[in-house]
């Protein structure tokens, strides 16, 4: 496959480069497809590889001590992903699993080292995603020790929001709202438990449903009521 100037350039990490630079890093980028629930990454594999997500969307997973998969990300066209193994060095620290047929853009460690090196744009706007991956961390930790299902649950729509949603006038559309099972496995929670809540979320007019579409009508209110 050939890959684009254009297809590169709404990678965020490669948007502000010239079309030069652009057309360098081409050269060193392989692609590969990856079907439906195939594993991508193993936690604790070494590897030596960048991942771009060019089309398609992975979920980022860890077992828990009861061997229940705990949904850590959601990541999708355009995100990055084996980013940690590639700056220390060291195994991987989750597994990633393709959520649907999905091609992801591959580079090599040395090569990724080296263009950080040579455009520190791209250096700078890795830092910047590791940053917001830092705080969203943090808020998914404390989200998993409330005791309210209702929260837990409403703080992952929060997530998925943020990962996945558009917002418009106030109104934040989920257009491929994931699993129930996956939402649970987010909130570390059960497929019941949340079945129920977004029933009673509904039934607050705080959401809207239509298949896999969900609608969080007024997203100010909502953050303010599950933000904590």
């Amino acid at each position: 496959m050939t890959i684009d100037i254009s297809m590169l350039r709404r990678i965020p990490l490669f948007e502000e480069l010239e079309d030069n630079e652009i057309a360098n890093i081409r050269e060193l980028i392989q692609t590969r497809i990856y079907r439906k629930n195939n594993v991508i990454l193993l936690e604790e594999d070494f590897g030596d590889t960048l991942f771009i997500i060019n089309t398609g969307s992975v979920k980022i997973t860890r077992i828990n001590e009861d061997g229940k998969e705990v949904i850590l990300s959601i990541l999708r066209d355009g995100e990055f992903f084996g980013e940690m193994s590639i700056l220390d060095g060291e195994s991987r620290s989750a597994n990633v699993i393709a959520m649907e047929d999905s091609e992801v853009l591959i580079l090599k460690r040395s090569d990724f080292l080296d263009l950080l090196e040579r455009y520190p744009k791209i250096a700078i706007h890795l830092l910047e995603e590791l940053a917001q991956r830092l705080r969203r961390s943090d808020r998914h930790i404390e989200s998993l020790s409330l005791s309210d299902a209702e929260h837990r649950v409403g703080n992952a729509l929060l997530r998925l929001a943020e990962d996945l949603g558009v917002h418009k006038k106030g109104v934040v559309t989920i257009d491929d709202l994931p699993l129930q099972q996956d939402i649970a496995n987010m909130a570390g929670t059960s497929r019941e438990t949340v079945s129920r809540m977004l029933k009673m979320l509904e039934n607050k007019k705080l959401i809207e449903r239509e298949g896999r579409i969900l609608k969080i009508v007024n997203y100010v209110e909502f953050v303010r009521g599950f933000s904590k």
